[in-house]
């Protein structure tokens, strides 16, 4: 009797982190397909969704259990380093229009794909961060 109350117990708490993630990728996001380097060529891809916060890109894979985002990167440490087309077996997952970036937040490397839509979107982010040289000045 015990273990059949502690099996529900467990299946109930899996059950409201699949609800729990679920509700945070139905809450909106730019669709990408994320991979962490270094990795082999063509594996490690992940699909998931993209939010933009004013300091932070968070990533959110579609096949986690995990309650908070997979992957985070900052806005101001973000160096795009490569552009380019996929390769090999990487168009069993992608078409040709997609543009992948490999990026740089510190000692963390990432490799990410977008569409062209997904691509402006992410690069004017990119773009219109604050300069390390302005500050915001404090009121007395």
């Amino acid at each position: 009797m015990i273990v059949l109350v502690i099996l529900v117990v467990l299946l109930a708490g899996a059950v409201a982190a699949f609800l729990y993630r679920l509700r945070n990728l139905r809450g909106g996001g730019t669709a990408a397909i994320l991979r962490v380097l270094p990795n082999a060529a063509g594996i490690g891809w992940r699909h998931g969704i993209i939010r933009y916060g004013e300091n932070n890109l968070v990533f959110y894979k579609l096949s986690s259990l995990r309650l908070g985002p997979d992957s985070r990167i900052t806005r101001r440490g973000v160096e795009v380093r490569e552009r380019r087309k996929p390769e090999g077996n990487e168009y069993d997952i992608m078409t040709e229009d997609i543009v992948i970036l490999e990026l740089a937040d510190g000692e963390d490397v990432f490799e990410v794909a977008f569409d062209s839509g997904a691509l402006t979107a992410f690069l004017s982010w990119v773009e219109s961060r604050p300069s390390d040289r302005s500050q915001r000045r404090r009121p007395n």
